[in-house]
């Protein structure tokens, strides 16, 4: 592969992914690396407005003082602004719990993002090439995965861009030679130690003695896979199956799922996004009559419901608290939500609010302080014009409220501990106004879902 093939290969795959605009500055994630260097040159050449930066982690000794020396260097050399930043990694792993390996990936992703909008850049370009997809399929592959594991590695995630998708290592190192172009080499990837390396430097090669293009027909199959899940995720968002509320609940359908041909197929394609596996998806498939059951992935929650699955983001901090409402007067919840409570004396043309986040009570039944709390088992009301009493959870199954707007509903209850309103849905019977009423309280919020983990009186 000559330069003038390489970089028409790479410039064929930026228009056909739609990655890069030429008059919009971009950032190279530059290591020094061969791969990295010749993604910095190749976009160079191609006129893109480039820059570059350099992290820094410290962790193998002289080896990181002499990459950032050689990216300094070379930058200077093209003209190319750099970026630098140094990291203490193994404290911020020791500090986070995490491991090495992912304290460095998200002490790089968040520099690249606020680089990103520091620079009003397009997007961070890194070097991940054909090979590196080839070595994630398989990764994927021994793990266990469905269709979206197959696919290897994305052109596009959010701001991260990877332009050397369709060129090989080979062909890299092909056209840095044919350009005199040294670079460093990073000796940790040059000893089988970790799943990626013992496929790079073992399993690969033994699959070229089957196969010398062996590299060629994974990646190729790859594609055409993901082509496949192109279509297979644009059927399934033009179906009944799913529906997403304001509140980014989304609800896969239970029997429109279990009318397709392998509902298991269709049920992984729609939970993968939201970062459930394998498993999860056959056990939550298994269970899909067990209403309430949950699992949880790292981002988000899944619950089945009475006609389906339910799937709503993790609340990071979450917790249990009240707000308590001693007497009168406007209380904060949140940034811009606020609890208003007066109270006034009944006139003749007097009538209810109907407004439903508004609640006018008879002020001679309420008992002060009022708490205002989330929904627990066993609560029970007298729901306005009903003569007996009756659970929360059983009337809000009747009003059709799902798994999360019930455990999500918020309750304003008395200090004799009687609940006087479902906030939003009914107030209580036992506090209704009728003739003998002289004096009314009247409970007015400024909002339609209350962040009640924030809940503070003013």
């Amino acid at each position: 592969m000559n330069i003038s093939r390489f970089e028409q290969n790479v410039k064929q795959f930026i228009a056909r992914h739609q990655l890069l605009d030429k008059d919009k500055p971009c950032l190279i994630a530059l290591s020094g690396g061969a791969d990295s260097v010749s993604l910095l040159l190749a976009l160079l050449h191609l006129g893109y407005k480039t820059e570059a930066c350099h992290c820094n982690f410290h962790l193998r000794g002289s080896e990181s003082v002499r990459d950032e020396q050689f990216s300094v260097s070379l930058c200077e050399r093209l003209g190319v602004p750099l970026h630098r930043i140094h990291f203490d990694t193994e404290q911020y792993a020791s500090l986070h719990k995490v491991s090495i390996e992912m304290a460095a990936r998200e002490l790089r992703y968040r520099y690249f993002e606020q680089l990103i909008q520091d620079l009003e850049a397009q997007g961070v370009c890194v070097a991940h090439h054909r090979d590196d997809s080839v070595e994630t399929l398989l990764i994927n592959l021994i793990r266990g995965t469905g269709i979206n594991g197959l696919t290897g590695i994305a052109p596009r995630n959010g701001h991260v861009l990877r332009p050397l998708l369709n060129v090989s290592r080979e062909d890299i190192l092909e056209y840095l030679s044919l350009q005199q172009q040294d670079y460093v080499t990073d000796s940790t990837n040059l000893v089988p130690d970790v799943v990626r390396n013992k496929i790079r430097l073992q399993v690969l090669p033994l699959l070229r003695t089957i196969n010398p293009s062996v590299s060629d027909s994974i990646a190729t199959t790859a594609t055409h896979l993901a082509e496949a899940n192109k279509m297979l995720i644009a059927t399934l968002s033009d179906s009944r199956l799913t529906q997403t509320d304001s509140k980014g609940i989304t609800a896969i359908s239970k029997e429109e799922l279990l009318s397709k041909a392998s509902p298991e197929f269709v049920l992984h394609a729609l939970l993968s996004p939201y970062h459930f596996q394998g498993t999860s998806v056959l056990e939550i498939l298994n269970s899909i009559d067990a209403v309430g059951k949950r699992w949880q992935s790292s981002t988000h929650q899944a619950v089945i419901d009475r006609n389906d699955i339910l799937i709503k983001a993790l609340e990071k901090g979450k917790q249990s608290c009240a707000l308590k409402i001693p007497e009168t007067g406007k209380y904060s919840c949140a940034e811009g939500q606020y609890i208003k409570v007066e109270s006034h004396a009944r006139t003749p043309d007097f009538r209810p609010s109907s407004k439903p986040m508004v609640a006018t009570l008879d002020a001679g039944k309420v008992e002060f302080p009022l708490t205002l709390r989330r929904t627990i088992p066993g609560d029970r009301f007298r729901p306005f014009g009903m003569k007996g009493s009756k659970l929360v959870s059983d009337f809000l199954t009747d009003i059709k409220c799902n798994a999360f707007e019930k455990e999500e509903q918020l309750v304003v209850e008395d200090a004799s501990q009687r609940i006087v309103w479902l906030i939003g849905r009914r107030t209580a019977d036992d506090f209704r106004i009728d003739d003998s009423t002289n004096q009314i309280i009247q409970i007015d919020v400024s909002y339609t879902h209350l962040t009640l983990p924030t809940i503070f009186s003013v």
